[in-house]
């Protein structure tokens, strides 16, 4: 299929998801791993879905540096120079503003779509469709756009989007300015929002052209700006990587949805639904998986279940596991760590790790 050499793809792969241990480990991070069991890993997925949008050389992998080889051996298609190294965890807008130059560098005049690596989409071709046309209308418009989903649950899990109900760009294209952002609600605010008609999930999936978001960098984020714009002519050479660890050491901490979309004037949003989820927790690939008749989501050739219901079950396939008597429960083992933790309570996997890492050391995470 003919891709447009002017569309280019931001894929942010540095998370370390730590909701998804012990299967997800700082070593091998859940974008890095099969966590549907279809032979690809998320980033792999991620990245074939982009090849319906911009050619393989457009694509931009920004990820920590301790992460650069597996990067390389599981999307063999990129050449070193596109897989963008952080020295450190500095959020979102600092990896845009690093792409931001990247890009520049090779073409001003680039539409680009910036992406989670770790994200689910069950519709593919209705992906691609909306993120054409998203494309269109950021090449065409100063404009930010980000992807709203439309909502199937008062989820507390996901931000959300309002958004004026009337449609700037066609009749027959959801397309809508953006009224405010808010951050992930209590249950009761995400029922009145799902009431309400004009709230759509946060997808943190951005379309812009590079002119657009870097004039938005210049005048909402500039002390950010300001230190990568210091790197010009020294990005695709030798001397990136040196440059990249002297600004990342002074840059601040801060996302793009609060540094920039939050602020904004010209935030506009596209409503779709082609079966996303961001994969953020064991209950969200819980419902993505298929299940038994009893409503267990399992994982593992050896693994016996008597009075089992409801449950996430991720076992190693040389191993017998036998289950009696729980329901609603995650149960997984991964490199002789074992969990068992209630679904209601998996917020609480965080604070484990936190404790794993005081008591045990890094060797568990």
């Amino acid at each position: 299929m003919e891709t447009n050499k002017n569309n280019y793809c931001v894929i942010m792969a540095g998370g370390v998801g730590a909701r998804f241990w012990p299967m997800s480990k700082t070593s091998r991070p859940k974008q890095f791993i099969d966590v549907l069991g279809v032979g690809k890993t998320l980033i792999q997925l991620t990245f074939e879905r982009f090849s319906n949008i911009c050619p393989p050389e457009n694509v931009l992998v920004v990820t920590n540096e301790i992460y650069k080889n597996l990067v390389l051996q599981q999307l063999p298609q990129l050449k070193e120079h596109q897989v963008l190294c952080e020295p450190s965890r500095r959020n979102t807008a600092p990896c845009v503003a690093y792409a931001n130059y990247k890009i520049k560098e090779e073409n001003p005049n680039a539409i680009v779509v910036v992406a989670p690596s770790d994200h689910i989409i069950l519709k593919e071709e209705e992906f691609v469709k909306n993120i054409k046309t998203a494309i269109d209308a950021a090449s065409q418009n100063d404009w930010l756009l980000t992807l709203g989903i439309k909502p199937s649950r008062p989820d507390t899990g996901y931000g959300y989007i309002q958004f004026v109900e009337e449609k700037i760009y066609s009749d027959d294209i959801p397309l809508y300015k953006v009224k405010t952002f808010t951050e992930k609600p209590n249950l009761e605010i995400a029922k009145s929002f799902l009431a309400s008609g004009d709230f759509l999930w946060n997808s943190g999936i951005f379309i812009w052209s590079l002119s657009s978001i870097m004039k938005a960098f210049n005048e909402l984020l500039p002390d950010v700006d300001t230190l990568f714009e210091k790197g010009a002519g020294i990005y695709n050479t030798h001397g990136e990587k040196n440059f990249i660890s002297e600004t990342y050491a002074v840059c601040k901490n801060i996302s793009i949805d609060y540094g920039i979309m939050e602020k904004a004037k010209n935030v506009n949003t596209l409503a779709v639904d082609f079966g996303w989820s961001d994969l953020g927790t064991w209950g969200s690939l819980y419902t993505i998986r298929s299940k038994d008749d009893n409503k267990n989501a399992v994982v593992g050739k050896n693994v016996m279940l008597y009075g089992t219901e409801n449950c996430i079950v991720n076992m190693p396939d040389n191993k017998l596991v036998v289950l009696q008597g729980l329901d609603d429960y995650i149960v997984v083992e991964e490199d002789n760590t074992l969990l068992v933790c209630k679904k209601d309570d998996e917020q609480q996997i965080r604070q484990f790790v936190a404790d794993v890492k005081v008591e045990k050391g890094d060797k568990y995470i």
